[in-house]
């Protein structure tokens, strides 16, 4: 595959990945879901459980309608709505006598309903249950952990969105809780969804033992050609319960054997950066960048290693970058920028104080900025045009 087809194909993955990944305050492998039960609870002036009772369907005059009998009420005005009373909406919906729904509404001049929501009895008395939002986020995580794999689908769902919308910290902070035979299972089970597998590999990183290490290390090993959503965060699971010893399998699989998909590489890098945010002496910086520079020889991803390592202020591949500036397969706009942003990073990492001494590495990365601007003053120019420090 030629080296453009190959970054474009790892582009296509990368968004891929990155369309999955919450903002930098949730749930780092979880994709990120719309409102969650709780939330739109919280939101509403009325909440009702109601049976569908009959329902008009729409003709060329009219767009049908449908009538509900209230059962329970779980937030409202008492003085407007009681069990029993009938609520009429405009627009048909599909059903049959006894179905359950639950209504949301806002308080105006009368009380506007939203979209009836299908639920089964336990959805109900889940959402009903649930902690609000504010609540201490570890009554409610604890909650919803019991819920995750629930048969009901809706419920699951919830579950799963609201660890999608916790930060990491919170989520570490119930690891006790954990139910770690189950999650085990979870993660056994083919047929788990592959959305799921990313928390779940966290999860277990939190709260497992020697017995899950076996496990996801059979599962990150084993051969494949697909691309598998959540191994990053299977990857992340086995790193926080393996540390250093277990980077050196993923090094060993994922990071310098060029036969695995590009996929299962860049899951590997997002499983390092992981570490490096979030967790304090699993693996030490140095460790975590020596495995990260395994990947600068490789054109399809050298733009995103170089940038990780110029973030992680890895200074000593200043001599292979400028190397690589010249050679015809790292000859790609991104990865030029990628270099001439190293520089311009490590030429700013001068210590504060005028009687300070210049490390090294920052006259070297001055000295290469100079042979760059010669050699090539217009990229130089762009990457200097957009330069910030993050």
């Amino acid at each position: 595959m030629r080296t453009s087809n190959r970054i474009a194909v790892v582009a296509l993955m990368a968004t891929l990945m990155l369309s999955t990944l919450p903002s930098a305050n949730a749930c780092p492998f979880c994709s990120a879901p719309s409102l969650t039960l709780t939330e739109q609870l919280a939101q509403s002036d009325a909440v009702a459980l109601v049976q569908w009772v009959k329902g008009t369907k729409p003709d060329e005059q009219q767009a049908g309608s449908t009538k509900y009998k209230i059962v329970d009420l779980l937030k409202g005005p008492k003085k407007e709505l009681n069990k029993g009373d009938k609520v009429s909406l405009v627009r048909y919906r599909v059903g049959k006598p006894g179905d359950l729904f639950v209504l949301m509404g806002t308080q105006g001049t009368v009380i506007e309903w939203g979209s009836p929501l299908e639920v089964s009895e336990t959805g109900y008395q889940y959402m009903a249950q649930a902690p609000s939002p504010e609540a201490p986020i570890k009554k409610r995580l604890a909650y919803f952990l019991k819920f995750l794999e629930s048969q009901d689908q809706l419920v699951a769902n919830d579950a799963y969105g609201e660890f999608a919308n916790a930060p990491y910290e919170d989520i570490a902070g119930i690891a006790e809780l954990m139910p770690r035979e189950r999650i085990r299972s979870w993660i056994a089970d083919p047929e788990t969804p592959a959305t799921r597998m990313g928390l779940y590999g966290l999860l277990i990183g939190l709260c497992g033992s020697a017995e899950d290490v076996r496990l996801l290390q059979q599962k990150i090993t084993q051969k494949t050609e697909d691309f598998r959503l959540g191994i990053d965060g299977v990857m992340s699971g086995y790193l926080l319960l393996t540390g250093e010893e277990g980077l050196d399998v993923i090094d060993e699989y994922k990071l310098k054997d060029r036969e695995v998909p590009f996929s299962e590489t860049y899951a590997a890098m997002q499983a390092l950066r992981f570490v490096w945010q979030y967790t304090e002496n699993r693996i030490s910086k140095d460790r975590l960048r020596k495995s990260m520079r395994i990947l600068l020889d490789r054109p399809e991803l050298a733009d995103l290693v170089i940038a990780d390592l110029a973030r992680w202020k890895d200074w000593s591949v200043q001599d292979e970058l400028m190397a690589l500036y010249d050679m015809p397969n790292f000859n790609i706009p991104s990865i030029k920028r990628a270099v001439v942003r190293y520089m311009l990073v490590c030429a700013k990492d001068a210590p504060e104080g005028d009687a300070a001494e210049t490390p090294d590495h920052v006259d070297d990365a001055q000295e290469n900025l100079e042979l760059l601007r010669k050699k090539d003053p217009k990229t130089v120019r762009e990457a200097e045009r957009f330069f910030f420090i993050n």
